[in-house]
């Protein structure tokens, strides 16, 4: 067996936004949100379902996946490769947005659904240590959740380093999966739950297309340009900042010699700035 990566576009959508394959979404879902027993999620109906062909060319800095339950619960799952500014107001804003769609203008306030939201990041956020967190609107003093329809989850992969015989829990397995599958030649023996193996055979490059194979690699090579673009602006500015230091202290230099009246072009010489520039101090 050869697994895809997981964090892939591609991948990421086939194995979760799949309509004809949502045991894998629901069992997820189950593992991350842990519903009691009594209410756990039965079906889901994909609202952005996977389509080969059309998603290649999309951003691979974010893919989403989203659903409703049986009860109208929303979810929305999201994997995010890089981390951007004002992050978590997108989020917020984001995951509102399908809070108030729900209902038109006018329409009864009790017909409002819970929202949950589920980021996938391979990035760091907080000073959690857990790779799992969760987050609600919750009295300070109290704990107490009195506003209790939108809920988000994060699942921090760099935080998670446990190896396959530290498993426990049904999200430890889903985690271990979307993080180490691309490195896998065997479906681990443990794995019990009917839709994590549904989500290994899914992810098995021997039983995709050549098209979905196209599309893949395509995304894996979108995915690298665009986290090279991010890495080279980063670097960019990096320099520029320093540069704009290194002249700032030249000329604060410059400014003290001139002062005690040393000749402007030792000056010129000792700080590489030019004529004009010490002239101007």
């Amino acid at each position: 067996m050869r697994f895809v990566d997981i964090t892939n576009d591609i991948a990421f959508r086939k194995i979760f936004g799949n309509e004809g394959k949502k045991k894998s979404l629901i069992s997820f879902l189950n593992a991350v949100i842990q519903f009691p027993k009594n209410e756990q999620i039965i079906d889901v109906e994909i609202t952005n379902p996977y389509q080969l062909g059309k998603l290649s060319g999309g951003k691979s800095t974010i893919v989403d996946v989203k659903a409703r339950d049986e009860k109208g619960n929303e979810f929305i799952v999201e994997m995010q490769i890089a981390e951007f500014d004002f992050f978590h107001k997108r989020i917020l804003y984001y995951t509102s947005q399908s809070y108030v769609s729900q209902i038109d203008k006018g329409i009864e306030y009790s017909r409002l659904k819970p929202v949950y939201f589920i980021g996938i990041l391979e990035f760091e956020i907080g000073q959690n240590l857990n790779y799992l967190s969760r987050h609600k609107v919750l009295n300070i003093e109290t704990k107490e959740q009195v506003i209790a329809d939108v809920e988000f989850n994060f699942i921090e992969l760099p935080k998670f380093n446990k190896t396959i015989d530290q498993l426990e829990t049904s999200i430890d397995q889903w985690t271990y999966f979307i993080k180490n599958a691309e490195n896998l030649n065997l479906i681990p023996e443990d794995v019990k739950d009917e839709g994590l193996k549904e989500a290994y055979i899914e992810a098995d490059k021997q039983n995709w297309t050549k098209l979905e194979l196209e599309d893949y690699e395509r995304a894996s090579i979108k995915e690298r340009d665009d986290i090279g673009i991010l890495e080279f602006a980063v670097r960019k500015a990096e320099m520029k900042a320093e540069k704009k230091g290194e002249k700032k202290k030249a000329l604060e230099v410059a400014r003290r010699a001139k002062i005690k009246g040393m000749n402007i072009l030792d000056i010129i010489d000792f700080t590489g700035l030019s004529k004009e520039e010490i002239e101007h101090l």
